[in-house]
């Protein structure tokens, strides 16, 4: 293993910081009126945030930064086993916290829930990148030895979580995996195979699904039905719209008085464009760009396969989910319910972003130094 310097990536680390303290902010701001609404107090889900989300993920980071990468290299296999397991318990009657019919939440001790998919994104990273690096390219390429044994086990992912269901975290999860895939030396062909199969089976549960169908309609034609299935897209619209370049101001959002379904979650970066305006927003996107380019530069001075292919799947993660998100809210993208990393509410998806950052600074602990700038 090449020595690296013993110090973590601090322009890495900076960046993360300003993202997740730009998020808490803005979620002072954006949760105020459900908080009093629901629980007469406006920071009641900025501190739920603080302590289920922030808090976890803190530890999280300084914990996995220093745990020597390797170790999860080793335990590859049963982090596999604990990505089905997670996924599987979501079933379980009184375990299962779901919305609906939807089965994508551990209650604990009815307190607080605990997303399992979001934990699932990392844990199956681990056995990806373990599973690859000892493989090797030559055998990545063959198809028996390859393409069929990775088309399986991310097959048996994809299909716990259709189950749930949960498809926009099951897109993020195949996207990175994808990603994984071809950086470890997947031929183009089966990459692109495997994305228009992925296509075809996405249009067959848009076809079998009303709601599906009804997100699909209303990203081609969000002018239909206002009122109805477009009034989720046509208010966020509504809310950057309105933000202009410099924004309403910091707390005068008039779109999370009710208006805009999901100001706290999926919708956050529509309040953002609301109140901070295009300038601003345009900055959160650029530290978005930022966090992928020293990543990038991470994985590329990384020591070995395991680690760099660690590396890239987070990145891709963290980048690809941002994507959706935004693309989402400016009418590019079909909804999809997936949360803007480190910056929506959700507990668990903050504090396994986090946890994940703490990996990436281990790995950067052992870079190649002449190879990152």
């Amino acid at each position: 293993m090449t020595r690296g310097s013993g110090h973590v990536d601090y322009s890495f680390l900076s960046i993360v910081g300003a993202i997740i303290l730009f998020g808490l902010i803005m979620l002072v701001s954006a949760s105020a009126p459900e908080g009093y609404r629901e629980f007469f107090d406006s920071y009641y889900y900025v501190k739920h945030q603080l302590i289920f989300g922030f808090i976890p993920g803190l530890a999280g980071l300084l914990l996995f930064s220093r745990i020597p990468y390797t170790f999860w290299r080793k335990h590859a296999w049963n982090l596999l086993i604990i990505s089905i397991v997670l996924l599987v318990i979501v079933f379980i009657p009184g375990i299962s916290a779901g919305i609906g019919t939807a089965h994508s939440w551990i209650s604990v001790a009815g307190v607080f829930s605990i997303q399992p998919s979001e934990i699932v994104k990392l844990t199956f990273l681990f056995y990806l990148a373990g599973w690859l690096s000892q493989r090797g390219k030559r055998a990545v390429e063959d198809v028996h030895g390859g393409l069929l044994p990775f088309v399986g086990v991310l097959g048996t992912i994809m299909l716990l979580m259709i189950l749930q269901p949960d498809t926009g975290t099951m897109f993020i999860i195949a996207a990175m995996a994808l990603v994984v895939y071809f950086v470890a030396g997947a031929p183009l062909a089966y990459v692109l195979g495997l994305f228009g199969a992925g296509l075809g089976g996405l249009s067959l549960l848009i076809s079998f699904s009303p709601y599906r169908a009804a997100r699909f309609t209303t990203f081609l034609h969000p002018e239909l039905d206002p009122q109805g299935i477009g009034y989720h897209i046509n208010q966020a619209l509504l809310a950057i719209g309105t933000g202009g370049f410099l924004g309403l101001g910091y707390g005068h959002s008039r779109q999370k008085f009710e208006y805009l379904p999901e100001a706290i979650n999926d919708s956050i970066f529509a309040i953002i464009a609301e109140e901070m305006g295009f300038i601003l927003a345009v900055g959160l996107l650029l530290l978005f760009v930022a966090f992928v380019w020293r990543a990038v530069a991470i994985a590329k001075a990384a020591p070995d396969d395991f680690a760099k292919y660690v590396t890239v799947g987070i990145t891709a993660w963290i980048a690809l989910q941002a994507i959706v998100n935004i693309g989402s809210m400016v009418s590019l993208l079909p909804m999809t319910g997936v949360p803007l990393p480190f910056i929506s509410y959700g507990g668990t998806s903050l504090a396994v972003a986090m946890s994940a950052v703490g990996v990436v600074l281990n790995i950067s602990k052992h870079t190649k130094n002449s190879s990152i700038v």
